[in-house]
Formats: structure tokens, sequence, C-alpha cells
């Protein structure tokens, strides 16, 4: 049996591995609410990492060549709501590589057959290379998020000094106006 039939089979059980352990890097009780309750609208985090890992997973699974274009979104998805909790990046893209860990559990009898062995690795340089895609996904993030809070920050400030009379309107300077 192939890696690719042997992930198709074994598809469900790597998924709920991997949100698993996904899930072991929140405290118990964000844990615990986010496994336990299935309403988009009531646990958001936890819909959408449920939704956009089995997106992943089946894209990740399909035998042509990565779509980075929908990878892109699906990782965007995620790595949102990772970029503005209180993760360090290495914990925030770190939910990729549990993939492996999750994938290695699953198949631990079968990976005794070495050419299996070197199927897995050649497709973890897939997974390698959507956890490069995702830190660069989370830079983008953090740097729109600092954007807005150097924007709020600027514009408090610039009203405070409006509404104590400390700041006025200059006029436009005119290279060589002073004669």
């Amino acid at each position: 049996m192939t890696l690719r039939e042997l992930l198709s089979e074994k598809k469900s059980g790597i998924l709920k591995r991997w949100l698993e352990n996904i899930l072991d890097t929140y405290p118990s009780d964000t844990k615990k609410f986010l496994k336990k309750q299935k309403d988009q609208f009531a646990n958001p985090v936890g819909y959408t990492l449920s939704t956009e890992t089995e997106n992943l997973l089946d894209e990740l699974f399909n035998e042509t060549e990565l779509d980075f274009g929908r990878v892109n979104l699906i990782l965007d998805r995620i790595i949102r709501i990772r970029a503005i909790q209180d993760l360090l990046p290495s914990e925030a893209v770190a939910f990729i590589y549990l993939l492996k860990k999750s994938i290695r559990d699953a198949l631990q009898e079968e990976l005794r057959n070495a050419e299996l062995c070197d199927e897995l690795f050649t497709f973890e340089t897939r997974i390698d290379k959507i956890a490069l895609t995702s830190f660069d996904i989370y830079m983008t993030c953090r740097e729109k998020m600092y954007e807005i809070q150097a924007n709020h920050s600027r514009n408090q400030v610039s009203s405070l000094l409006r509404k104590t009379g400390l700041a006025c309107e200059l006029p436009e300077w005119q290279p060589g106006g002073m004669e």
C-alpha cells in the first residue's frame, strides 16, 4: 500500500490527532471550550481550527502539486487567529509541525517499511513548505497589527494635543521662504 493510500485511509484519525495536538497548545480551560463548543458563532476559533485544518489536510493529501493560492487562504484563516494570541512566533506556526507527529503516530506500524519511510520523507517536504509559508503569513499579520496600533496611538495623541490646545496647524513650509 502506498503512502497516499494509507493517508487517505487514516485521514479522519490523523485529523482528529492533529486537532487534539493543536488544542493541547492552549490552556486546559480554553482547550475544553474550543473542543466542546461546536457553534461557529459561539466559538469561531474552534470552528476555524477544525474546518481549516481539515481543508489543509485535503490540500496536502491531494496527489497533485500544492495549490499555494488555496493553501495561503487556508493558512491565513488559522494564522490570523494565532497572530493575535499571546504566542511566540514559533508557537504560532508550530501547529504545522504537529501534523508530522500526528501522521507518524497514525502510521507507526506501517513505517517499519523502508519504502514507506522514503515516501513519508518526501511528503514531509510538502509540510515543510507549508510551515515556511505560514511563517510569512504570520509576519504579515503581525506587521499589520503593529501598523494598526501605531496609527491608533498617533490618532489618540493628536486628538489629545488638539483638545488641550497644544497642537496647532503649522503653515506649509516653502523652501527659501525666510527672507
